[in-house]
């Protein structure tokens, strides 16, 4: 069996400084390059595919193929001028953090595996709700996204309910247990769906209640709601960024005995900004709220969290027990979470919050609206038909008939300036305009507004 000779695995402070000077050198020439990788890039990646070598390689010359190749082929989502999926970059003290808790290399989950990672969880958790105007005494778990923040906090949910009704549904599972009615709204996001799946309560199974022109669900079109209801709000719709109305809905569900499960993924992160912060009036009055820290927080893939006003609702569901795990009386991370080995985001999230406090987290929320806004305002007076109400971070345009409105996104990703995503509004293709980045700048947005603008008055050829 070969053996890496020592030779060979190379000066581990020298690899380091050799994998941050690359790093560096890859950020610092972001604002020069295209947001798209060129064709003769991504033709260039076929070189990394190949055979597994029999024998060891070099550690610094992986990590040269890996710069070389790799870094032009990636997607500029970490620069000013990336506008998809509602993505922020990575803040310095946050990615500068998560370089230390990745050479910690320490599992999350327990406080006997990482006393750092639990206590930066811990404090971490309480300034989250702070800032977020959550109840002081909700419990907070560190997860990879919306989808599992979703999962956990409506796995509470299901607990809750059922255990109301004399049911175990961690020891005995679905198989005869009461029946759950989960109800949304018609614009309910994809990774709330994809939880109720695999928490199997079914995707397709839902009520779904009509929604307004921001996709806002209607009141008066709410169905009856019950002890045995799980009611899923929606704080930021991805498209408008349109918030449900709470303070009713919430109410209503008070009063009925239901559970509000609130999807928040980037919306949520508004209550931090006072100029925004109204729009997340009412939700306060929910029982469980998904999080996602790499939207709006602007720390490294992958982070989220899940936050539940009912401590002990969310431990029993993500339960687990094991004569070999040594449990503390201090908080238990592992307790709180889908996920048992984990990596520590706790310690970027803390970082991102203690470089930013109060006033740069605000700052942040309330220059990536102004910055939509602008954007909105300058497509609006070139003629273009803006389709939501600008109240948050995202902007939805028409360029006019659905074909040319499809064509003018992809000529713009070919162009590549900046990078908007398409999306369908309601019946209509519409170009979909995220802010949510640190590095984005007003020299970013102004220049972006003009390539835009370009690319649709030098026309896009029809397709053949």
């Amino acid at each position: 069996m070969a053996r890496v000779p020592r030779n060979k695995v190379g000066n581990l402070k020298t690899l380091l400084e050799l994998a941050s000077a690359r790093a560096s050198d890859y950020l610092e020439k972001l604002s020069q390059r295209q947001v798209s990788p060129s064709a003769a890039a991504l033709a260039r990646l076929q070189a990394l595919d190949h055979s597994l070598p029999d024998e060891p390689t070099d550690p610094a010359e992986v990590l040269t193929l890996l710069d070389e190749i790799g870094s032009p082929a990636t997607v500029a989502s970490a620069g000013g001028r990336y506008f998809g999926f509602v993505s922020g970059g990575s803040l310095p003290a946050a990615l500068a953090a998560n370089w230390l808790a990745g050479a910690w290399d320490q599992p999350a989950d327990m406080v006997a595996a990482s006393p750092i990672g639990a206590k930066l969880e811990e404090v971490a958790g309480r300034w989250l709700l702070e800032l977020l105007g959550l109840p002081p005494q909700a419990a907070v778990g560190f997860v990879t996204g919306a989808t599992m923040a979703n999962l956990a906090g409506l796995a509470a949910a299901r607990h809750a309910l059922l255990r109301r009704l004399g049911w175990d549904v961690e020891g005995r599972g679905l198989f005869g247990a009461p029946e759950l009615r989960v109800v949304v709204g018609d614009e309910a996001h994809v990774s709330l769906l994809k939880a109720l799946s695999l928490l199997g309560l079914g995707r397709e199974r839902v009520s779904r209640v009509p929604v307004d022109g921001q996709g806002r669900m209607r009141p008066d079109a709410m169905p009856h709601l019950t002890e045995r209801t799980i009611l899923c709000l929606q704080a930021g719709n991805v498209n408008t960024g349109a918030f449900d109305p709470a303070p009713e809905l919430c109410a209503a569900a008070r009063q009925a005995g239901a559970w509000v499960h609130v999807d928040g993924a980037f919306g949520l992160w508004a209550a931090a900004a006072p100029n925004r912060a109204a729009l997340t009036t009412g939700f306060i009055g929910a029982d469980s709220w998904a999080v996602s820290a790499h939207h709006w927080l602007n720390v490294p893939y992958d982070s989220g969290l899940v936050i539940c006003r009912q401590e002990e609702s969310l431990r029993a569901a993500m339960s687990f027990s094991a004569a070999y795990l040594t449990l503390s009386e201090q908080r238990e991370p592992g307790l709180y979470t889908p996920e048992m080995s984990r990596r520590a985001r706790g310690v970027e999230i803390w970082a991102a919050l203690r470089s930013l406090g109060r006033s740069g987290l605000a700052d942040l929320i309330e220059r990536s609206c102004r910055y939509a806004a602008r954007l909105a305002e300058g497509l609006s007076a070139a003629g273009y038909l803006i389709l939501n109400e600008v109240v948050l971070n995202q902007v939805l345009v028409s360029f006019g008939e659905a074909d040319k409105t499809r064509r003018v996104i992809a000529a713009l990703q070919e162009e590549s300036t900046c990078w908007c995503g398409g999306t369908v509004w309601q019946g209509q293709p519409a170009m979909q305009i995220s802010v949510s980045s640190w590095a984005t700048t007003e020299a970013d947005v102004e220049q972006c507004l003009r390539a835009i603008l370009r690319v649709v008055k030098e026309g896009v050829r029809p397709e053949s």
